[in-house]
Formats: C-alpha cells, sequence, structure tokens
C-alpha cells in the first residue's frame, strides 16, 4: 500500500474523514468548558465503579448466604438419616434388664450413645422439650389425648419419640400426648 502524498490524496483514501478535518471543524473549547467535561465524566466514572463495586458486594453477601444454606440444609440431611439410629440406641439401653446393667458390653453400647450425643451437640442440634411444656405445632405433633391430673389441658403428658432442632429449624418434631 502507497501513503498519499497530498492532502487532496488523503481525503481520497479516507472518505474525507481524516483527522485533520475532525479538529479543524471542532470549534475549541475554553478552559472552563473543558473542566467541566471533565468532571462529569470524572462523576461517570465514579458513579460507575461505585456501582460495580456495590453490585460486587451483593454477590459476596448473597454467595455466602447461600453457602450457609447449603451447609445447614447438609448437616439437616446427615442429622435427619442418624435419628433413627438414636432412636435404636435409646430403646436398646431402655430394655436391658436391671440384672446386666453392669455389663461391660451394655457400658459400651451406652459409651456410644452417648458419643453419638455428644457429636450432635457439636453440630448445634438440640433437642426439643416435650413434657410438661404448651403444645406447640411447630416443634410438636400431637398422636392422642390423654387425660391427666397433674398438666392442664393443651400440656404435653407423654413423649413418644423425641424431637430434635438444628439452630431454630426443626430437624423432627417431637411425637407427644397432650393433655384434653
Amino acid at each position: 500500500m502507497t501513503v498519499p502524498n497530498d492532502e487532496q490524496e488523503w481525503e481520497e483514501v479516507t472518505g474525507g474523514n481524516g483527522v485533520e478535518s475532525a479538529a479543524a471543524s471542532e470549534t475549541p473549547q475554553s478552559l472552563e468548558e473543558q473542566l467541566a467535561a471533565a468532571q462529569a465524566d470524572a462523576a461517570r466514572n465514579l458513579d460507575g465503579w461505585q456501582r460495580t463495586q456495590a453490585e460486587f458486594a451483593n454477590a459476596r453477601k448473597r454467595f455466602e448466604k447461600q453457602r450457609a444454606e447449603t451447609y445447614i440444609n447438609a448437616n439437616v440431611d446427615l442429622v435427619s438419616k442418624l435419628l433413627p439410629l438414636i432412636d435404636d440406641f435409646e430403646r436398646a439401653l431402655d430394655s436391658v434388664p436391671k440384672s446386666q446393667q453392669n455389663d461391660p458390653w451394655v457400658a459400651g453400647v451406652a459409651l456410644v450413645y452417648r458419643k453419638m450425643m455428644a457429636t450432635l451437640e457439636e453440630m448445634e442440634v438440640s433437642i426439643i422439650p416435650s413434657v410438661g411444656e404448651r403444645f406447640d405445632p411447630n416443634i410438636h405433633e400431637a398422636l392422642t389425648q390423654e387425660p391427666s391430673a397433674e398438666h392442664e389441658s393443651g400440656i404435653v403428658v407423654r413423649e413418644m419419640r423425641r424431637g430434635y432442632r438444628l439452630g431454630d429449624r426443626v430437624i423432627r418434631p417431637s411425637l407427644v400426648s397432650v393433655a384434653p
């Protein structure tokens, strides 16, 4: 490609949109106008940067919230699968005859049960209190009504299955009998 020699050839190559013609068509701006234009441009850039920073901070907060919810959901799933095993341990320990309570094998089973309960405590899993408490449909599931001389109406009289929660979230409600 050849470089044009004069202005007429340059306009033919560029189609009349040369740098010199664009610069010549603009009127020179005063310093105040240039300063105002630069300040407006800086304000637009600052606004765009602040919006980007806010969007990034919001995205980070959403990610952290989703991560925490995922962690809690995973723990809830794990604990809900372990609860039937804990129920079985409790039934087994409750059914040990008095004559065999001091047997080392029974003591070993009791130790395993206590370790499982300690692990649940470390995971911030707690037992839902039932007997003697006012019936709450959010944490209790009533199976029957039992007359009781020592409890007033609406109070849990007996617990058939223990309930558990993780923080404020109920993993499994307590199955209870309520005074009518």
